[in-house]
């Protein structure tokens, strides 16, 4: 996995993770960001490897649909490129959220 898409799913994890069950999270955070091995994983967990990287490939694949249908990452990013002030930038995020 090149160090881009990593970046991506990290950014669609941060925008979508509300909607991923508890379990999805656990496996997606600690081979992510806590750099566990899927061998780790699956001990950890006591299931299979094949079992944690099916989630973990799953967890990519919905992360993915959500910002095909949603567009929350690209609408955040067009924000952002507008000359509006952090005030008025933090007040829309504020609402986005809700």
């Amino acid at each position: 996995m090149t160090i881009d898409k990593r970046e991506e799913l990290i950014q669609l994890y941060d925008t979508y993770q509300k909607l991923l069950t508890e379990k999805q999270r656990n496996y997606f955070e600690e081979y992510y960001f806590e750099d566990f091995s899927i061998t780790e994983i699956a001990e950890n967990h006591q299931i299979s490897r094949n079992a944690v990287f099916d989630q973990v490939k799953r967890v990519a694949g919905i992360l993915q649909e959500y910002e095909e249908k949603l567009g929350l990452v690209k609408k955040l990013a067009a924000m952002e490129a507008l000359e509006l002030s952090q005030t008025m930038k933090n007040q829309i995020l504020e609402i986005m959220k809700e």
